[in-house]
């Protein structure tokens, strides 16, 4: 059971990041939009059975949860931590599952899977590392040609910045790698 050692807003405000002292995941990354993507997810379905919860997030050591603007953050809050806390800890995962979760892209050419290697080693060493301090991230969904589509998740998905002005930082920054590259978020 995941104890809160922390929470933080997020530049979104409808978004609140809770800091676990335990793992919830080794690695694999959770996003849900609604109760029905949440359904096979026992914290994430707990959670969206709290009035005015629109989105979870979680990976790691923190999770982030949004809500839809009409909730008190202080009430909630409180409301939010129970089924945080009663989630069972990450325990060690197999080589299976984290294979499983990387070879989405699998069906890409050599020269298309080492391109996205150099994106994704740029994400993660410039990009990611602050959306996640947000509480949020991005998941790639695909690379066709010179169009990357990604996906915001957690505090990112419904923060206005993000469909604009991080959306543009993120495409100026992979030009230096990729000079004809468009970046789509869906």
């Amino acid at each position: 059971m995941p104890k809160i050692a922390d929470i933080e807003g997020t530049p979104n405000k409808n978004a609140l990041k809770f800091i676990l002292k335990e793992p919830l995941t080794w690695g694999i990354a959770r996003s849900y939009d609604n109760a029905e993507a949440a359904k096979d997810d026992s914290l994430a379905a707990a959670l969206f059975d709290i009035d005015h919860v629109t989105n979870v997030f979680y990976i790691d050591h923190w999770i982030t949860v949004t809500q839809d603007g009409e909730a008190n953050w202080q009430d909630l809050a409180r409301e939010i931590a129970d089924p945080i806390r009663a989630a069972p800890a990450a325990s060690a995962q197999s080589a299976e599952t984290i294979s499983a979760a990387s070879n989405v892209l699998a069906d890409l050419s050599p020269e298309d899977q080492l391109r996205l290697e150099k994106i994704n080693v740029l994400l993660d060493e410039e990009v990611r590392p602050y959306l996640q301090h947000d509480g949020g991230d991005l998941h790639i969904l695909g690379l066709e040609g010179n169009t990357l589509r990604i996906h915001y998740q957690g505090a990112c998905g419904t923060c206005p910045s993000s469909i604009s002005g991080t959306l543009r930082g993120i495409e100026n920054m992979l030009k230096t790698i990729e000079p004809d590259i468009q970046v789509i978020a869906s």
